[in-house]
This record gives structure tokens, C-alpha cells and sequence, in this order.
């Protein structure tokens, strides 16, 4: 249980830094690079991916 709290949120902190990392690049017209977005979805993904297997696994 403890586990996959953590999991979750980690997995919204990396939801939010997306968000916030989109909104960047969009603000600065696509100048800077992406991956101030697409870095924290990877992570995101990769929590959620967890979160969901440590559901599973009980």
C-alpha cells in the first residue's frame, strides 16, 4: 500500500511538471526545447506503469 501511494504521487507531481513544461515551451512559441514537456511525461508514464503493477500484484 505504501508503495503505491508513493507511486501516485510521484506520478502527479511528473502529471503537473508536463503541464507546466508545455505551457513553457508554448509560451516561448516552441523556441526552447521540448523535452521540458516530454522528459516528465516519460516519468509520468513510467510511475503510473508502476503504480498500476504494484495494484496488480495484490
Amino acid at each position: 500500500m505504501k508503495r503505491e501511494k508513493v507511486y501516485k504521487i510521484l506520478t502527479w507531481v511528473f502529471m503537473v511538471l508536463t503541464f507546466i513544461g508545455a505551457f513553457y515551451v508554448l509560451v516561448n512559441d516552441g523556441t526552447v526545447n521540448a523535452g521540458y514537456a516530454v522528459v516528465p511525461s516519460l516519468f509520468s508514464v513510467i510511475f503510473s506503469g508502476l503504480c498500476l503493477r504494484e495494484k496488480n500484484h495484490k
